[in-house]
């Protein structure tokens, strides 16, 4: 792979136009594109780790996402700098910044409500589905996509499909930064056999045609039917992605009181060391906790930045030879990969078994279960003809214009139910999923 390729302006379903706008590039485009997009919106809503809380401190989608977002920026514009001289003319270290805070802002923009746990609902209730021969009239590689249900895969869709300019190219992002977005660019066909993380794939096989158009734009070598090297910029927005879960999960579970402060604190002193800011040293016992944590965490996650930063343009030969195993976490110095490590290893012994995360989980699986019984059930009764119910005739007018037609396939079919299901906010779908279920009060 060559930097001049892997960094095009050419956009999605949109020859290359030279009409430059004064202080905005084609990246910069892609960045507005996906602020001002209604999926991207839509995240304020949805669970980051915790349930959507009336703490205001506590992350949703869309805080993590705009925080990741900051520290995948300084990290293209300090690999920028340094790559300076091998990059084309038309992309500065500010545009590659910009390139990875794009990828960033739109790298949770396909889950679904309740965050991990309703990707694993959807594969559950999908899994019962087949059970019941609600997907024999799939190919076997159809199936696996939901089957395998990721939101990856589903945010590959929203990008290039579902958002403006529908099913004609979608955001119409520049190749670079699509590129930088698919942090796995094969199908669900490899989603088991790779193990590099289970479950994971970045296209269903109705994207399939997309994701070789774009690869072969930037040059990504294919390593076998269906699937492709990663874009080096993935890299690092994978790593601004791991640096802000590690730390921002502590800061989420001291909010919620089940972390002490003392063992956050030491934490990112092992990292920082000496290294204080001056402003931290003048603290004093009437400075509150989460003064505090904000002015430490600052400090740690430059350290860490610059960490990633320096282990991509160490690892630069192998990352555009598409050779570089596991993330570049893997490739950090000792003390920057401990904390993320250490961070990780805290919040999955300390908050991801706290109860009202628990409890908001289990809730999250019967919710979905309502709404794809429903959507799917209607979808289905459709395609086998002999005609719908009024109940199921009611339930496809809720999609609206997004309602699958009668001729589809019902690969097809159930695929727009899920763009219907997995755009939905927490709340939405728990309303919607209540008032299907006659629980809702009379107003």
């Amino acid at each position: 792979m060559d930097w001049h390729t892997l960094l095009t302006r050419e956009r999605l379903g949109k020859a290359v136009t030279t009409t430059e706008e004064l202080g905005r590039s084609p990246f910069h485009k892609d960045h507005d594109r996906i602020i001002f997009s209604g999926a991207f919106r839509r995240l304020g809503r949805k669970t980051q780790v915790h349930p959507v809380s009336s703490n205001d401190h506590i992350h949703t989608r869309l805080t993590h996402s705009l925080e990741v977002s900051c520290v995948g920026r300084s990290l293209g514009m300090r690999v920028g700098e340094v790559l300076r001289d091998d990059l084309p003319d038309w992309c500065t270290p500010a545009d590659l910044g910009m390139i990875v805070q794009s990828a960033c802002l739109a790298h949770d923009i396909g889950n679904p409500p309740f965050g991990h746990s309703g990707e694993d609902a959807i594969r559950y209730w999908f899994e019962q589905a087949a059970g019941r021969g609600w997907l024999d009239d799939m190919s076997d590689a159809e199936r696996e996509d939901f089957l395998h249900f990721e939101g990856n895969a589903q945010g590959f869709r929203v990008l290039t499909q579902l958002e403006y300019h529908q099913f004609d190219g979608g955001t119409r992002l520049t190749y670079a930064t699509l590129g930088t977005y698919l942090k796995y660019p094969w199908t669900s066909r490899h989603a088991e056999a790779l193990g590099y993380k289970k479950h994971k794939f970045g296209c269903y096989q109705n994207e399939l045609p997309l994701l070789e158009q774009i690869a072969g734009r930037l040059g990504l070598p294919q390593l076998e039917a269906q699937r492709w090297a990663r874009h080096p910029l993935v890299y690092l927005m994978e790593a601004a992605d791991d640096i802000c879960y590690g730390l921002i999960d502590l800061e989420d579970g001291l909010e919620m009181e089940l972390l002490d402060y003392a063992e956050v604190e030491a934490l990112l002193l092992d990292l920082v060391g000496d290294d204080l800011p001056e402003t931290y040293r003048q603290l004093g016992p009437r400075d509150s906790r989460r003064r505090k944590l904000a002015i430490l965490r600052g400090k740690a996650i430059e350290h860490l930045t610059n960490a990633a930063a320096h282990a991509f343009v160490a690892q630069q030969d192998r990352l555009l030879a598409g050779e570089l195993s596991g993330d570049l976490v893997e490739h950090m110095h000792g003390p920057a990969q401990a904390c993320v490590l250490q961070a990780k290893g805290l919040a999955r012994e300390k908050i991801f078994q706290d109860k009202r995360k628990t409890l908001h989980e289990i809730g999250a699986y019967r919710t979905l279960e309502i709404l794809l019984e429903a959507f799917c059930g209607a979808a289905l009764e459709q395609h086998r003809g002999g005609g719908l119910s009024f109940k199921n005739r009611r339930i496809l007018d809720l999609l609206g214009n997004s309602a699958p037609d009668p001729s589809w396939p019902l690969y097809r079919s159930f695929l727009r139910t899920i763009d219907f299901i997995a755009g939905m906010t927490d709340s939405y779908a728990t309303e919607m999923a209540s008032e299907m279920s006659g629980r809702s009060s009379p107003t």
